[in-house]
């Protein structure tokens, strides 16, 4: 067994294909001045036809990822578009007498180079979709048709170095059981591609093979656990079969449950609310009964763009969803980018600890031009639903009432106007940072509601950068410290009398579910892919059992005492496979 990195769950068993290493090696060629304006011809024709292409393909993937996803490409032929990039291969070819793909080819390598060298795996990502529009580019250059395809009459694991996003748009769904690359991030848009797919994919194995994989090696991948198996024995296929049968047949059932109510077994109700990056995951979020969207990311509705969306487009995206919802309650997160999330089009400063930087609600205060435009559209968006404002990344009261004050103002604005909105709309926080924990109970007289952001508050509480390969193994939510200051959190918010509920990826590990149970925890904001998951085992949950459980895990001194008394729990019994 070797392990790598899950970025999409599921299971897949099945034969490899290789794709080799897309890599062009061609002779230096250099061209004569009098050669110049059809160098520069053969250029934008090369450029015509790789934006051609790309529109194709967006048009095409859109029908099996969604819109959204399919905006990744957006941001593909923004590159082609790019006056740095462009510039650089015209001075090129026109300075140095270089043919054409000679300068795309140099100008690919200077900024793959640039951002590989940049400690940051957004930045690292983005050279992968430079490389895979330089390469489309250089491909029509040089007329080079001759690409590996992948067999058409059998399914199969695709297995490659790394994999971009045109790779994948070109494949047949149907036939692709998993994904395995050498490289590669989760946040990726191959990634993000994956899980949208619903396909498996494991990533991360550099220096982990002991050979390379060879096309027709079985191979089974998991890519929830991020384990990877190459040729494995009888009585392991047979293992991973039954796990996936008995995990294929228990997604139908829990359909079943869909419209249930979350209740405990001794009737606790805890809402389930769905987070999303798009209104495109909203029929979803009906479809397994969710409560309500208890984070919409509205960073989403700013990326893969090349300039910032207007006050009117974010007010159609927020009323949409607010329409489609019919009364459920959405909470809008406002824009929290800085950190690991990055616009193209408003560069950053480069920062030592940009989780420590300008990111979030430090953003939103200062760039009060922003802010009031996304605080206007929501406010007009409340107008059609159930629609709440939530501020990240808290650290003070004074950034609470700072917000507060300019939400007001965005009111008189639209007063003014005429333009109607919910004038008693609910506010509330995320509690990613200890201070905010440590003041909680001052923060929440001063808003409606409070969510507590678990992936960010782990990692400031135990001072470990997840992404962190070196450290990664320290990130550990079930640490005494983190759950002593969630405790803290949740109580203080129920002695201001608010409600407190959770987000991030603790709020959807079934493993926790007798955490927040035992706390008191009413609302769990979840991925919509694991909602029916955590309602299948809150429904044959007991929250006063729960409750002497969390009394125990409260005088624990270690993270494995915790996990260990979890374990011992019917509660924490896996799904996948009931073993």
């Amino acid at each position: 067994m070797i392990r790598g990195v899950g970025a999409s769950s599921g299971i897949a068993m099945g034969k490899a294909f290789v794709i080799p290493t897309w890599e062009w090696d061609f002779p230096e060629k250099m061209i004569d001045v009098t050669d110049l304006a059809y160098e520069f011809e053969r250029l934008y024709d090369g450029i015509r036809s790789s934006k051609d292409e790309l529109e194709l393909i967006k048009q095409e993937i859109k029908e099996v990822v969604g819109q959204e996803q399919a905006y990744i490409f957006d941001a593909h032929l923004a590159i082609l578009e790019d006056p740095i990039f462009m510039n650089e291969i015209q001075g090129i070819i026109e300075l140095q007498y270089k043919a054409a793909e000679v300068a795309v080819k140099e100008v690919i390598d200077k900024f793959v180079g640039m951002f590989n060298l940049i400690d940051d795996e957004y930045m690292k990502e983005r050279a992968l979709d430079i490389k895979d529009v330089g390469n489309r580019l250089l491909k029509h250059l040089l007329g080079d048709t001759n690409t590996t395809v992948p067999p058409v009459d059998h399914p199969y694991i695709l297995v490659a170095k790394e994999l971009t996003p045109s790779q994948l748009a070109h494949l047949d769904p149907s036939n692709v059981l998993g994904l395995l690359t050498i490289l590669g991030g989760t946040h990726s848009h191959v990634s993000i591609m994956a899980r949208a797919m619903s396909v498996p994919y494991v990533l991360g194995l550099e220096g982990k093979l002991l050979r390379p994989i060879q096309n027709g090696d079985f191979l089974i991948i998991d890519g929830q656990e991020g384990t990877l198996y190459i040729n494995p024995d009888k009585i392991t296929i047979e293992r991973y079969q039954a796990r996936k049968q008995n995990w294929l047949e228990f997604k139908e059932s829990l359909q079943e449950i869909a419209d249930v109510a979350p209740l405990t077994l001794d009737k606790s109700l805890v809402n389930l609310h769905a987070n999303i990056n798009s209104v495109m995951e909203i029929d979803q979020v009906l479809r397994n009964g969710a409560s309500g969207v208890g984070l919409f990311r509205t960073e989403y509705v700013y990326m893969d763009r090349d300039s910032l969306p207007s006050e009117e487009e974010q007010f159609e995206v927020y009323r949409h969803a607010a329409i489609q919802l019919k009364g459920r309650p959405i909470i809008i997160r406002t824009l929290d980018i800085g950190g690991d999330k990055k616009l193209d089009y408003m560069p950053l400063a480069k920062e030592d600890n940009p989780f420590l930087g300008y990111r979030a609600i430090r953003i939103s205060l200062d760039r009060t031009d922003l802010f009031m435009t996304q605080l206007r559209a929501i406010l007009r968006a409340s107008h059609y639903g159930n629609v709440k404002i939530m501020y990240p990344m808290i650290t003070s009261l004074g950034e609470v009432r700072r917000a507060k004050e300019l939400l007001e103002k965005a009111k008189m604005d639209l007063s003014a106007l005429g333009i109607p909105f919910n004038a008693n709309i609910e506010v509330g926080l995320t509690i990613e940072v200890p201070a905010a924990a440590i003041i909680a109970d001052v923060l929440a007289r001063e808003v409606n509601f409070i969510s507590i952001g678990t992936n960010d508050l782990v990692q400031y509480v135990l001072a470990v950068d997840r992404m962190n390969e070196n450290i990664a193994h320290l990130y550990n939510p079930y640490h005494p410290a983190v759950i002593r200051l969630l405790k803290s959190v949740i109580d203080a918010a129920k002695r201001v009398g608010i409600p407190v509920g959770v987000c991030g990826e603790m709020a959807a590990d079934i493993r926790a579910l007798p955490i927040w149970l035992g706390l008191g925890i009413e609302e769990l904001s979840i991925s919509v892919q694991t909602l029916l998951q955590v309602k299948h085992r809150l429904l044959s949950s007991d929250s006063a059992a729960c409750k002497e459980l969390v009394d125990r895990i409260l005088l624990c001194g270690t993270s494995d005492e915790i996990i260990n008394l979890l374990a011992q729990t019917e509660q924490t019994e896996s799904i996948i496979g009931g073993n």
